[in-house]
């Protein structure tokens, strides 16, 4: 998985779905401050790029998972790289809202699934962990066993870790913030002078500003 690791580390800055400005930071809608962004929807315009990221989540999937009976898509980032990697696993595919809809049937869950399967959650993206956990739980109060949660991309934020190890979630990701910011590194995306900064925005986001 190293490897796959840094091949789509390197995918992620070729198609600029990763863009890297430690001297011109990002405004999350947090409010956060920070030196990097991350729009992993931009892999589903390059027909490789979106291949590999399914085929490298069907081989994870069938080393950690292989009794898994559904996949299910974190909404929205997260809907279509699920449905690709379900089709080729073979597996029902379902999608999980941030929340109930406030009309017609009220899901929050879509797509037909019964209570007891197995269901390994697909999401994009992970940041503070707090919308991927929220999806656990949706499926959990509906009755689906979760076996476990994989991603494209982490930031590696502690405070994910510690949620997702206080639900009981396995947590997989294909790509995480140290591959990539080595990876960057390499192929002279940032200099090492940037490093620093980088390291230094994780450690701390909240309260991180550029000197």
């Amino acid at each position: 998985m190293e490897n796959s690791a840094k091949k789509i580390a390197e995918y992620l800055l070729q198609i600029k779905a990763i863009k890297l400005q430690p001297s011109n930071p990002f405004t999350w809608a947090s409010g956060w401050k920070s030196p990097i962004y991350c729009d992993n929807r931009k892999t589903l315009s390059f027909p490789e790029v979106r291949s590999y990221i399914r085929d490298s989540f069907v081989r994870l999937i069938g080393d950690l998972y292989p009794r898994a009976e559904m996949i299910a898509g974190v909404a929205t980032g997260a809907i279509s790289h699920g449905a690709l990697a379900a089709d080729k696993l073979g597996l029902p595919f379902i999608y999980v809202r941030s929340g109930a809809k406030e009309h017609g049937l009220g899901n929050q869950i879509e797509g037909y699934f019964e209570k007891g399967q197995k269901v390994v959650v697909v999401e994009d993206l992970i940041s503070t962990g707090g919308s991927s956990l929220n999806a656990v739980k949706a499926l959990r109060d509906a009755g689906c066993k979760v076996l476990g949660m994989v991603a494209i991309f982490t930031y590696e934020f502690s405070k994910a870790e510690k949620g997702f190890t206080e639900e009981s979630c396995n947590l997989k990701t294909l790509c995480n913030y140290s591959t990539l910011i080595e990876t960057a590194v390499k192929t002279g995306y940032v200099t090492e002078a940037d490093v620093e900064t980088l390291k230094e925005w994780r450690s701390d986001p909240g309260n991180w500003r550029t000197k």
